[in-house]
């Protein structure tokens, strides 16, 4: 075998390994290490930098300096089976597929795992190439990082308004308290504005958010939780 032939297949034997190898390792650091940004930081970064007084607002909070209220807004409003499921609700994606056949509106299909892979992996628009990637960071987040983690890098990567990421800049702007002290009401408030950070807002809320809010702090109430969870009550 000639030798640029022998290097082209060197190439593409070693990729995949190579590919595998350093992003068990970035997801490996990243259980001890903070996020120092994400990729839809950046974007929006330069999405608004010309508007006047854009800034990004973005503060690391340890997962224990958050209110447990929090946690279960989150996962009564986005994923109601996050401590059980390997991160992905296969029921909710099959649903959101029929929907999309069907011509409906798709309601999400993404568990917090998933989320939390795409805001930190991965960035661009969802096609099927973002979507492989993001489902194969989220299969190694679960199995590097455990649910406890996950959570915390969501509540803290999130999108939570223009240039807002995270509770902990969150609950200074809207609340102008530590997220420690969130209350029930105001964390459903925050996670009924997840899906549509940019404009919904909860120091302003809308009568659907009300709404939704109403029915986030009903649901709380009767989901079972995880005991890193209901220890810190």
């Amino acid at each position: 075998m000639r030798r640029p032939l022998r290097r082209l297949f060197r190439l593409i034997v070693l990729s995949p390994l190579i590919f595998v190898a350093v992003t068990v390792l970035w997801v490996a650091a990243l259980k001890y290490v903070n996020v120092p940004f994400t990729p839809l930081m950046v974007r929006r970064a330069i999405e608004f930098r010309a508007e006047e007084g854009f800034k990004t607002h973005y503060h690391w909070v340890p997962l224990d300096q958050i209110s447990p209220t929090m946690v279960k807004a989150v996962m009564s409003s986005e994923d109601n089976l996050f401590p059980k499921h390997d991160g992905f609700d296969r029921k909710a994606i099959q649903q959101a597929i029929e929907e999309h056949k069907a011509g409906k509106r798709q309601r999400g299909g993404s568990t917090i795992s998933q989320q939390t892979a795409k805001n930190v992996f991965t960035r661009g628009k969802s096609t099927w190439v973002r979507k492989g990637f993001e489902a194969y960071f989220t299969v190694l987040i679960e199995k590097i990082w455990g649910k406890e983690r996950i959570m915390e890098v969501y509540l803290n990567v999130i999108e939570m308004g223009k240039g807002i990421y995270g509770i902990g800049a969150a609950s200074d702007i809207y609340f102008h308290k530590e997220p420690s002290r969130l209350t029930l009401a105001e964390s459903c408030l925050v996670a009924v504005c997840l899906p549509n950070p940019l404009k919904m807002h909860p120091d302003k809320p809308s009568n659907y958010v009300r709404k939704r809010q109403q029915a986030i702090i009903s649901l709380s109430r009767k989901l079972s939780y995880p005991e890193w969870v209901t220890d810190r009550q």
